[in-house]
């Protein structure tokens, strides 16, 4: 099971909020770029980034935090939030982002999924599915749809998509434990990886995905209120 330490990101700093809202914030840190490099110090493979700002506003907002983090870091990145047009896409592939997240465009217009992986490639593009009661929600969980998390995965399949960040929004940040039924679910009905997003507390939330077959876990707030030793759950999951 492959591991993301989360660094979001809003007016330039890294920060994490609570079940989404966007005026329960906590600031961690100023610099963006020195959680990345402690996170690769302690054994990260890959790191999940997210613009905030960008998610609300729609467009690429804290892109200098970003660039940092690419000059300071030799691991892989993904990053969400605020990308809505095949320019976005190609902006941060330039950047050197190795995975770009789209979410509310793959609600708004699926099909457009498949334009970019097959400009693209797949191992490029990843659909970021984030959901409250089981309803998908963009513009920066700001609006909840009526299509369901299962309904968009299975579409995304069809369009070629293999990796697919699912986040159950009631419990992002509250480290209340992640939605390990309705992650497996999607993952036995879709064999595609689907990342787990949300409520990850400690060990034991990653025993149980990882007993699940969970392909990976993005880890936020648990990191930074210091419930889990990324440097040993790296050795437990990913190098074991």
């Amino acid at each position: 099971m492959r591991l993301y330490p989360a660094i979001d990101m809003k007016d330039g700093a890294c920060v994490r909020l609570t079940k989404g809202k966007f005026d329960a914030v906590t600031v961690y840190a100023e610099h963006p770029y020195q959680v990345a490099e402690k996170w690769e110090r302690e054994g990260a493979s890959f790191l999940h980034l997210v613009d905030l700002d960008g998610a609300l506003r729609g467009h690429s907002v804290n892109e200098t935090a970003i660039r940092k983090i690419i000059e300071r870091v030799s691991i892989p990145t993904e990053i969400g939030g605020g990308i809505r047009s095949r320019e976005d896409v190609r902006r941060m592939l330039n950047l050197g982002i190795f995975r770009v997240i789209l979410g509310t465009k793959a609600v708004e217009r699926p099909e457009f999924l498949r334009e970019l992986v097959e400009e693209f490639g797949a191992e490029h593009i990843v659909a970021g599915i984030d959901a409250k009661d089981g309803l998908v929600a963009i513009q920066g969980w700001e609006t909840i749809s009526q299509i369901s998390a299962l309904d968009l995965c299975l579409r995304m399949k069809e369009y070629g998509i293999r990796h697919i960040i699912y986040t159950d929004i009631s419990r992002d940040g509250t480290l209340s434990g992640p939605n390990i039924s309705y992650t497996k679910e999607l993952t036995d009905r879709t064999q595609l990886d689907i990342i787990a997003s949300g409520g990850v507390s400690g060990m034991a939330d990653l025993d149980a995905l990882c007993a699940a077959g969970i392909g990976g876990a993005i880890l936020g707030k648990a990191l930074y209120e210091k419930k889990l030793s990324l440097r040993e759950a790296v050795e437990k999951f990913e190098r074991a």
